[in-house]
């Protein structure tokens, strides 16, 4: 099968969904178009503008299906090249733009979720990456049209998005056999996360202070990628744990080599999340699929992945939250002196498992 690749963010985790897809569906020809995650708002607006200007013999060549990210401009590319709407497409949402942190500011206005939706509504198919994913942009595009003053048409639109089916971006498997973790006296806690104010930096040092307080025997690595800013919490994380008695800090920053890497996270006890935004957590769900103990906020996409047992309390009070994630921290460094530590089951969440999804997906929309 000829299939067309739309991806005009192409950041981390577009890559990382679109190395898999090709990698484990390796029986069908892939042609590419993609654009680098910067200038985030002429990107989402100007791709349409771009392709069609400057990549026109491509985009009209012959295929079978196309497969378009969420920030691809669809509607608009299509009405510039019109050659694109012989062929089926199938737009995959790895986030929407309803339901960013409000305080993000390049994503505050209409025009980034004006432009989800049109994508959506141009799309044959349309996929999400979590039921959460989904049911956040159905739930955004219908308070946006609720708001406009007249012609919206709310039922329309929901009844055409509720076809939306969810299918998620596969977890990487690697070669080495998953071991249980040994017993110990120190839980070694991992938060591998980007440096960024969604991942909750500030509930992080929360949770960290409250750990010290507690004097909970923790080995901390911090990984994650970093940017030219970061927010000011991780500066006052690096000192609170340099200073504390209990809490040692072995690993801080970005870990670039893929098998340091992987060997990091089939080291540690628990990988944790303290993100007030996540569509799908992948960095949780690889951390969790080589052993790790997950341990994330009751919020988001995680209370579709992992039992109540990994999950602590959500709380708008970042003191509070933090208490109960401390709790659950303790809990599990009883079960690690023990040897008995919960390892969660994603094993539905790897390419191997979702690649025959994603394969059936694809033959059924090229045959209509």
């Amino acid at each position: 099968m000829r299939v067309l690749v739309l991806s005009a963010y192409h950041a981390d985790s577009h890559r990382s969904w679109l190395d898999g897809l090709m990698r484990h569906l390796p029986e069908h020809s892939w042609t590419v178009l993609s654009l680098p995650p910067r200038y985030f708002s002429w990107r989402i607006r100007g791709n349409s503008l771009a392709w069609a200007m400057m990549n026109r013999e491509i985009l009209t060549a012959d295929y079978e299906v196309v497969v378009a990210t969420s920030m691809t401009d669809l509607s608009a590319l299509r009405g510039l090249v019109p050659e694109l709407c012989r062929w089926p497409t199938l737009v995959y949402f790895h986030e929407n733009q309803f339901a960013y942190p409000q305080s993000q500011l390049q994503r505050q206005g209409v025009e980034p979720q004006i432009l989800n939706l049109y994508t959506a509504l141009a799309a044959d198919k349309v996929v999400f990456n979590s039921d959460y994913n989904r049911q956040t942009m159905l739930d955004g595009c219908d308070q946006l049209l609720a708001k406009l003053p007249d012609y919206a048409p709310r039922e329309q639109v929901a009844a055409l998005l509720s076809r939306a089916s969810v299918l998620p971006v596969g977890v990487a498997v690697g070669s080495q056999t998953i071991a249980l973790r040994p017993a110990g006296e120190r839980l070694k806690v991992l938060w591998n996360h980007r440096w960024e104010y969604d991942k909750g930096p500030d509930r992080l040092l929360a949770l960290i202070a409250e750990c010290d307080k507690r004097g909970l025997p923790l080995d901390i690595y911090i990984a994650g990628q970093q940017f030219r800013q970061r927010p000011p919490e991780f500066a006052q994380i690096e000192v609170l744990i340099r200073r504390s008695s209990s809490l040692t800090l072995n690993q801080f920053g970005f870990v670039k080599d893929a098998q340091h890497y992987a060997e990091l996270i089939m080291s540690c006890d628990v990988v944790m999340s303290t993100a007030i935004h996540d569509f799908q957590g992948l960095a949780v769900l690889q951390a969790a699929a080589a052993g790790c103990t997950p341990l994330v906020p009751d919020r988001l996409c995680y209370p579709q992945w992992f039992e109540p047992m990994f999950r602590y309390p959500h709380c708008d009070d970042i003191a509070e939250e933090a208490i109960g994630a401390s709790e659950k921290l303790g809990h599990f460094l009883s079960c690690k002196r023990a040897g008995s530590l919960p390892v969660a089951d994603v094993a539905a969440l790897t390419w191997p498992q979702l690649a025959p999804l994603y394969r059936q997906l694809l033959q059924c929309l090229a045959e209509g």
